[in-house]
């Protein structure tokens, strides 16, 4: 039996599901840690993706990097000042966000919708030749990803159990209670959008790195991806410590990649892709309610075919 097409497809969903982790873990920290539903996570991922293509286009693919990421806060703040200074609602706030990013997305590459880095060095390459003669050759991919899932699962672990973390996670809980606490609710939103959105921005960096082009509409449906993982990994992981969940973000992109992968395998047609997202975040979101109504139901369905039974006889 060959393996191959199964272990292709496992190695496709590792390498995307760890690209996209960066975003869940992003919306884990604004959405799960938070409470604010940030719907600006389309256009900053295309953000992201845009400038660290310019950037590395213009010869500079390790500065790519953060400059992705500064990008992403830039639009974090702009969405948490709409929210805390306008009194504008997250919702909202994150939609005009997002219906603005196009136009600053197209501005940044130069007005095109496409910025195409075949022939240009990006961190994926550059690692490459690092790894060459080594047993890890010809993964690149995955280990840039592994390593920077693996600095942003540490740093968002010790961030979140710092006293500016707590003070975050406090402010999720109960603004009310941190603000009689002589904490300022503004500030922690402001921070905490902004980091979560250094995450998406340099998510979407890799993302066009690893495919080797950004183009306008790379971010569209990352949202609803990035919800679907999250709530396969809570699902999941439950609610342990912060470094338990973050582990379980990691997990739930990768199982989504994986059934996407295996839909895109089975060769469906490509406007079915959306179908089989919302589905999968339908199936996510489901999941505890059934699982707590399930003794209910199997109670029912066994006293239906008890009754089928003494009908019977």
């Amino acid at each position: 039996m060959d393996l191959s097409p199964l272990l292709a497809v496992g190695q496709t969903a590792l390498e995307l599901g760890l690209i996209c982790s960066l975003t869940v873990l992003a919306l884990f920290l604004s959405y799960s840690m938070l409470n604010v539903c940030d719907l600006s996570t389309d256009g900053c991922f295309t953000l992201g993706a845009a400038v660290g293509a310019v950037v590395a286009a213009a010869g500079h693919p390790l500065l790519s990097i953060p400059a992705a990421m500064i990008a992403g806060m830039c639009s974090g703040f702009v969405t948490a000042l709409l929210q805390t200074k306008l009194g504008i609602d997250s919702l909202l706030a994150g939609i005009i966000v997002n219906t603005g990013l196009y136009s600053v997305n197209v501005a940044v590459m130069s007005g095109s919708s496409l910025v195409n880095l075949n022939k240009k060095d990006t961190v994926f390459t550059l690692t490459k030749g690092l790894l060459a003669e080594t047993p890890l050759a010809g993964q690149q991919n995955t280990v840039v990803a592994a390593i920077a899932v693996l600095l942003t699962v540490g740093f968002l672990t010790l961030f979140l159990n710092t006293r500016l973390g707590l003070a975050i996670r406090a402010t999720g809980n109960n603004p009310d209670m941190v603000r009689s606490s002589s904490i300022n609710p503004v500030f922690t939103t402001i921070v905490g959008l902004c980091v979560a959105n250094a995450f998406t921005g340099l998510s979407g960096c890799l993302m066009a790195q690893s495919q080797k082009q950004a183009e306008i509409n790379i971010g569209s449906g990352m949202v609803t991806i990035a919800l679907a993982s999250l709530l396969i990994g809570a699902t999941l992981m439950g609610r342990g410590t912060i470094l338990v969940r973050a582990v379980g973000m990691v997990v739930g992109a990768f199982i989504f990649r994986l059934v996407y992968a295996i839909a895109l395998r089975l060769e469906m047609p490509g406007f079915m892709l959306k179908l089989v997202s919302s589905v999968i975040v339908a199936l996510a979101i489901a999941l505890p309610y059934l699982k707590q109504q399930w003794p209910i139901i199997y109670r029912r369905l066994s006293y239906k075919q008890a009754a089928a039974r003494r009908g019977e006889s």
